[in-house]
C-alpha cells in the first residue's frame, strides 16, 4: 500500500510539471516593433520640454520605460546604427563613417563581417521586416545620394524582406531629401530652403507612406503566426525639416524658446565643434549662421519651428503605428522600442547639426514598452551599445558573438539597482568621450588645445565650461573610467 500511494505521488507529480511546463512552452515569443527616428533628441513633452507638441510618444513614454540619459556611441546617422546593429564600440576611424555597415557588411557579404542583432533573431525564428531608415541606406541598398539604385544588399542576412514605397521621390535617397512637389535636395543643386510646410495630407511627404506601408505590413505579420521584428525608419525630423503644414501650426514661431546656451563654451576651441555645414548646403536658407556669426533670433526661432513641426508630424506618425497594433490585437504581445539615432544642436553651443561630442549631439530618445507593464523613468546612463543585448534578451535569444554592451533589462527590472556600469562612451572628430551621471570627460587626439575638456553636469548642464583645468582631481579620477571605451582609435 506504501509503494502504491509513493507511485501515485510520483504520477501526480510527473502530470502538474508536465502541465506547468506545456503551459510555460505555450507562451509565444515576443514580437518586436522597432522605430527609428532620424536626428530626434530628446525634444520631447515626456523629456519635459512642454512647449513640443508629442501626444502619442508622451502615451507611449508613459507606458515605458523611459530612458533619460542615453547616449549614442557615434554622433552620425549611419555610423549610430551600425553601432545599434552590431553592438561593438569603434575599432578604427571606418566605423565612424556613414558607410560603415556598406564597408563592413555588405561589400564583405558576410566574409569577417560582424554579426547584427538581426540575424541572430532572424535565425532562432524571427520574421524580419525594415520599412525605411534602419541602417544608412532607406531602401537597403548601398548606392551614393545621387546615383541610381543598386543591387547590393546593405545587411545581407539580416532581413525577410526590406521595404520601402519612395512614391513620387524614385529612390530611398531622393525621399530622404524630398519636398511636396516630389523633387529633392540633390535634383534641385541644392538650391533649397532647409525647410518647407506644404499644406499636404500625411502621405504629401515620405514618412507618411513608411507608414501605411507599417500598417499594411502589420496586418500580413499577424497571419504569418510567427514571431517578428518590425522596423520602422522614420526619416524626419533629419534635414530638411519637412511636414505638413498642419504640424508646422501647432507651435506660434514668436513662443519657441531658443537655444539656453548659444555661445562656444569657455576654454573650449572651435575644433571642438563644427560649423554647421549640414544645415548651410541649403542654398536658400535665409542665413548661413556659423561658429563666427550667429543665427538671428528670428531665424534660429524659424528653424527650431522646423525641426518641431517635423517631430509632431512623426509623433503623429507613430501614434498610427501603435493605434495598428492595437487593433490588430497585437500590443498584449509585441515590445516597442523608440530609438533616435543620436541628438542635434539647435543652435546650441553655436552650432546647427550633430557632429560633435556634446550632449546636444550625442543624447536622444529611447523609450522600451513591455507589454503588461506600468511606465517608469530610468535616469542611468546607458548606451546605444547595449541595445543589442538588451533586445536578445527580450527575445529570449543567446548570443554566440562578444558584445561591448550590457542587457538593460536588469536595469528596466529594478532601475535604482546599483549594480549598473553607468557610463556611456562616445567616439567623433577625433575625441573619445565618457559620460558619467555627474561629468562629461572628453580627450581629443589633436594639435588644438585643450585636448582634454571636462563639464561638470551637476554645475553646468548645458556644457558651457571646460573646467579641466580647474579640476584636474575630478579629471585624474575619471581617467580609469575613460581609457575602458579608449579603443585605440585615433591612436597612429
Amino acid at each position: 500500500m506504501k509503494n502504491s500511494g509513493l507511485v501515485r505521488f510520483f504520477v501526480i507529480g510527473l502530470i502538474i510539471l508536465c502541465n506547468f511546463s506545456c503551459e510555460k512552452k505555450s507562451v509565444p515569443p515576443p514580437n518586436i516593433l522597432f522605430i527609428a527616428v532620424d536626428d530626434l533628441r530628446p525634444e520631447l513633452g515626456c523629456y519635459g520640454k512642454q512647449y513640443v507638441h508629442s501626444p502619442n510618444l508622451d502615451k507611449l513614454a508613459g507606458e515605458s520605460s523611459l530612458f533619460e540619459n542615453h547616449y549614442v556611441t557615434v554622433p552620425t546617422c549611419g555610423a549610430s546604427r551600425y553601432n545599434l546593429l552590431t553592438g561593438q564600440l569603434p575599432k578604427s576611424p571606418g566605423d565612424l563613417s556613414n558607410q560603415a555597415a556598406a564597408n563592413r557588411i555588405a561589400k564583405k557579404n558576410g566574409e569577417q563581417s560582424p554579426t547584427t542583432f538581426l540575424e541572430q533573431i532572424r535565425k532562432n525564428g524571427y520574421y524580419t521586416v525594415g520599412i525605411g531608415k534602419i541602417s544608412h541606406h532607406p531602401d537597403g541598398y548601398v548606392y551614393g545620394y545621387r546615383e541610381p539604385k543598386s543591387d547590393l544588399i546593405e545587411l545581407p542576412g539580416s532581413w525577410d524582406e526590406m521595404l520601402l514605397d519612395a512614391g513620387k521621390w524614385g529612390t530611398g535617397h531622393n525621399a530622404f531629401f524630398g519636398y511636396a512637389d516630389g523633387t529633392n535636395r540633390n535634383d534641385r543643386e541644392k538650391r533649397v530652403k532647409p525647410y518647407e510646410a506644404a499644406d499636404v495630407q500625411d502621405e504629401g511627404y515620405p514618412d507618411g507612406l513608411t507608414t501605411n506601408l507599417a500598417i499594411k505590413k502589420l496586418k500580413q505579420l499577424k497571419e504569418k503566426g510567427k514571431p517578428f521584428f518590425l522596423g520602422v525608419g522614420f526619416f524626419k525630423p533629419h534635414l530638411p525639416f519637412t511636414a505638413p503644414k498642419k504640424y508646422w501650426d501647432l507651435y506660434d514661431e514668436e513662443d519657441i524658446p531658443l537655444a539656453p546656451f548659444a555661445e562656444i563654451p569657455e576654454n573650449s576651441s572651435k575644433a571642438s565643434l563644427q560649423n554647421s555645414g549640414e544645415l548651410n548646403q541649403y542654398k536658400l536658407g535665409e542665413e548661413k549662421p556659423d561658429l563666427d556669426s550667429a543665427a538671428s533670433d528670428a531665424y534660429a526661432r524659424k528653424l527650431r519651428h522646423g525641426y518641431l513641426a517635423a517631430v509632431s508630424y512623426i509623433d503623429a506618425q507613430v501614434g498610427k503605428l501603435l493605434d495598428e497594433l492595437e487593433d490588430q490585437g497585437l500590443a498584449e504581445n509585441t515590445i516597442v522600442v523608440v530609438w533616435g539615432d543620436h541628438g542635434w544642436h539647435l543652435g546650441d553651443q553655436k552650432t546647427w547639426g550633430k557632429h560633435t561630442v556634446f550632449d546636444n549631439a550625442l543624447q536622444s530618445v529611447l523609450m522600451i514598452k513591455r507589454p503588461g507593464e506600468g511606465g517608469q523613468r530610468i535616469s542611468q546612463v546607458v548606451s546605444t551599445t547595449d541595445i543589442y543585448p538588451t533586445i536578445m534578451k527580450l527575445a529570449n535569444v543567446s548570443s554566440h558573438v562578444p558584445l561591448d554592451g550590457e542587457s538593460m533589462v536588469a536595469l528596466m527590472d529594478n532601475p535604482a539597482t546599483t549594480n549598473w556600469r553607468n557610463t556611456a562612451y562616445s567616439y567623433f572628430n577625433r575625441g573619445i568621450s565618457l559620460r558619467t551621471p555627474n561629468y562629461r570627460l572628453t580627450k581629443y587626439f589633436r594639435e588644438q588645445s585643450p585636448s582634454m575638456e571636462l563639464y561638470d553636469h551637476q554645475k553646468d548642464p548645458y556644457e558651457s565650461i571646460n573646467v579641466a583645468k580647474e579640476q584636474p582631481k575630478v579629471v585624474k579620477q575619471l581617467m580609469p573610467s575613460w581609457e575602458k571605451g579608449n579603443t585605440g582609435i585615433f591612436e597612429e
